[in-house]
């Protein structure tokens, strides 16, 4: 999937994962794609609630050798 920014937030544990996206999404512009990548094991949960609370977009997630990876399109 094309992106625009990506974040490595892999090792880090909530709620920082959350923070990195938020800053990673604060340099884009609406309708522009972040790629995000995670070890969080509540990362899933955690992503999908900031996204419903804050008008963004997970579009698609895939985990592959424990790394979660988001794209979420800001709103």
């Amino acid at each position: 999937m094309k992106f625009d920014a990506i974040v490595d937030a892999r090792g880090l544990k909530c709620p920082l994962p959350i923070l990195h996206c938020k800053r990673g999404l604060n340099t884009l512009k609406s309708g522009q794609i972040l790629k995000i990548q995670t070890t969080d094991k509540n990362a899933t949960k955690d992503f999908e609630a900031f996204c419903e609370n804050t008008g963004h977009r997970i579009n698609s997630s895939e985990t592959l050798n424990q790394i979660t990876t988001f794209y979420i399109t800001k709103n």
